[in-house]
């Protein structure tokens, strides 16, 4: 029995929506709420865009069935996507895309693995909630496919963002 080992307690980020203080005191309290924040895929092959709330736990339909590592040999052949986290606020005007992050992820169905660096996603999840624009790293045509699929979301979000988002999306032709 002295080899007997305790269940290790698990504490990951809970997901409320509204105010994390609203009404009453207790777990929860001092909570991140995610809910202004989405997963957008870009699929760079298929020049395309959705969304995949799985991402928030990195279950999404791409991730699925897939074993991630940090080295890119492991998923070579696979298919790249951007990962991008969109984080939409308010000012007076109205809502605006306010934090727009981009990941880099291959994925490799077949071979069921994927390369992905988790701190990066973490880390980028983090900077878009601290409404940071960070997508000068993408390539042309998913710059232009982001650009695109936030306009049709909202083209009124889209231009009450911040000049920084449609000027790093916007590509100079």
């Amino acid at each position: 029995m002295a080899n007997e080992e305790k269940p290790k307690q698990k504490m990951g980020f809970t997901i409320i929506k509204n105010d994390p203080t609203d009404g009453h005191k207790g777990f929860g309290i001092g909570s991140l709420s995610l809910e202004n924040v989405s997963p957008v895929f870009i699929d760079i092959e298929e020049r395309n865009a959705f969304i995949d709330i799985g991402a928030m736990h990195a279950k999404s339909e791409v991730e699925r069935r897939v074993k991630f590592t940090t080295n890119r040999e492991d998923s070579e052949g696979g298919k790249p996507y951007w990962l991008v986290w969109v984080t939409i606020d308010f000012k007076e005007s109205g809502p605006y895309f306010a934090g727009v992050t981009a990941c880099e992820m291959v994925v490799n169905k077949e071979k069921r693995r994927g390369y992905k660096i988790l701190a990066d996603h973490v880390n980028k999840m983090d900077k878009s909630m601290k409404r940071k624009i960070i997508v000068d790293h993408m390539d042309d045509v998913s710059k232009e496919v982001l650009a695109d699929f936030l306009k049709s979301h909202n083209l009124e979000m889209w231009e009450r963002s911040e000049e920084q988002l449609r000027n790093d999306l916007t590509l100079n032709k």
